[in-house]
């Protein structure tokens, strides 16, 4: 894997990079992140990235000064690719003087970079054949060479001389995936899972191709087992392994099984639907096992979480009503399960709700880095890997903001009920609606309509109504307006919509009222 560094100033643009792409498919795993030139600077001292990602403009140390300097001190030369939100030619010129291998226009266009990286890895692969071959165990080479595309005829046969195996065999590519709530290799479980697989499959005298992922992820080849020719047979199969690495490893253990190919030599495809299948990691039902055999015909949900389970959450938040918040995450973690989200659908969901809380914070005059589980949440998908760590970790953020709301509002929502009160009862007349008058009060509206019930003992419409009709009546007794006259200087835009108001909440039409009042 080549190590990949991503600057930039703003943290979403960082995070968001990060989670555009599947980046082990592409060679790649991202080493740290930077957010000025000057950070970057140390960071390229300490983790010897292959390649830097910047940003052409940010505080401290732009993108071209970083360049400039890296290439001057010589000690470590990485690929550097720019990232710019200005189409300026100047940049671009000055750029590519400092020998930049791309020049890429925010926003990022996923098909682009991922074009960008397949050329990158081909030229970083070619330096490391010629100046570190000796420092990467053979196996190793062996496998990131087999997965990445069909080798010719002449280079597998050389394969399968050297490792003392059959190419005309069945195989498969298998991703283990270890969910212990470390970052990507924080432990190293590569000699475990080497000894326990070899024991499994019964390969002591013979080599295991295994090599290591990003994301505490080892991918491996083994022999596709001759019993295990229908899918529920494979199944079981794979579970029986799952069932035996955890307990082997003493830790929470994924498996995502590519399809099985009849050839060494084809293995990529096996690699290639493995990969796919890590798209089903959120999906029901599946209990750690992850077959393509079984995944792959399935539709994947990519878009986001309904608007209505959203708001619900989002009330119970800034209610500080925890039956709701929690019974609101329950509501979307379901929906991840049951409508196989995307992983890219869960971030994005994920992301919206904590956007939505921090702006919360913010309207309050709070500050969102006072809580403590931030941190922990805006960097989840480096250690949590499965729906029950990622909804854990969530709820612990969920429920600090929630209790971070109520004392930084303290008061302060009585207080400004009794103001939009006082606003409707001086803006009635007006064109007034509850969403205008939460947004002009830094207030939810569902909040706001529950909170005005609960002081006044009646919905907003029912007040405002209520104003309206009281109006309407007095001028029906001192005034000889028409109804059109009325109903418009009270506030309704139609008159018949009035007359049926008014009847509704009077029991008699305006006209009934008016000839009423003047027999009386």
């Amino acid at each position: 894997m080549h190590k990949v560094l991503i600057v930039d100033d703003e943290i979403f643009v960082r995070k968001g990079l990060i989670n555009l792409l599947d980046w082990s498919s592409l060679q790649f795993e991202i080493c740290g992140e930077a957010e000025n030139g000057v950070e970057a600077l140390n960071l390229i001292k300490q983790l010897t990235p292959d390649l830097v990602i910047v940003d052409i403009r940010m505080p401290v140390l732009d993108g071209l000064e970083l360049i400039r300097q890296v290439n001057e001190q010589g000690e470590h030369q990485p690929v550097f690719i720019i990232l710019s939100g200005y189409p300026d030619f100047s940049y671009a010129q000055q750029a590519f003087r400092y020998n930049v291998s791309d020049y890429i226009l925010k926003p990022v266009n996923e098909q682009e970079l991922t074009s960008t990286l397949k050329h990158i890895a081909v030229t970083l692969n070619q330096q490391q054949l010629l100046s570190m071959t000796r420092e990467k165990p053979l196996v190793e080479m062996i496998i990131e060479s087999l997965i990445q595309a069909e080798p010719d005829e002449q280079v597998m046969t050389l394969i399968a001389k050297t490792l003392e195996l059959p190419i005309a065999s069945s195989y498969i590519y298998i991703i283990a995936e270890v969910q212990d709530k470390l970052a990507h290799h924080e432990v190293d479980y590569m000699p475990q899972l080497l000894t326990l697989l070899k024991r499994y499959y019964r390969l002591e005298e013979q080599p295991l191709l295994i090599h290591v992922r990003e994301h505490n992820q080892y991918g491996f080849i083994v022999p596709a087992q001759k019993h295990e020719e229908r899918i529920d047979d494979q199944r079981i199969g794979c579970m029986r392994l799952h069932q035996y690495l955890e307990r082997g490893l003493a830790t929470k253990v994924a498996l995502f099984a590519g399809h099985k190919v009849d050839h060494l030599g084809k293995i990529v495809h096996s690699r290639v639907s493995a990969d796919e299948c890590l798209n089903y990691r959120f999906a029901a039902g599946f209990n750690g096992v992850f077959m393509a055999t079984v995944l792959l015909e399935l539709p994947l949900y990519y878009f986001d979480v309904d608007e209505e389970l959203h708001s619900k959450l989002m009330y119970g938040i800034e209610s500080y009503h925890k039956e709701g918040y929690t019974s609101g995450i329950d509501a979307i973690f379901t929906a991840f399960q049951e409508r196989y989200f995307a992983p890219g659908a869960v971030a994005n969901t994920v992301r919206r709700i904590m956007i939505a809380t921090i702006n919360m914070i913010r309207q309050l005059a709070g500050d969102e880095k006072e809580l403590a589980s931030l941190e922990e949440l805006l960097n989840w998908q480096t250690k949590y890997r499965n729906l029950d760590q990622l909804k854990q970790v969530f709820l612990n953020f969920l429920e600090e903001a929630a209790e971070y709301i109520a004392e930084k509002r303290g008061e302060k929502g009585e207080g400004n009920i009794e103001k939009v009160k006082k606003y409707i009862d001086g803006h009635y007349r007006e064109n007034i609606y509850l969403k205008g008058i939460a947004a002009d009060f830094q207030m939810n509206p569902i909040y706001l309509g529950q909170l005005f019930r609960k002081k006044y003992g009646m919905y907003f419409n029912e007040y405002l109504l209520s104003l309206r009709i009281e109006e309407a009546k007095r001028l029906l007794r001192q005034t000889k307006k028409r109804m059109y006259e009325i109903a418009e200087q009270v506030g309704f835009q139609n008159a018949d919509y009035f007359a049926a108001q008014f009847e509704k909440l009077e029991k008699m039409t305006p006209t009934e009222y008016r000839n009423r009042m003047i027999e009386q």
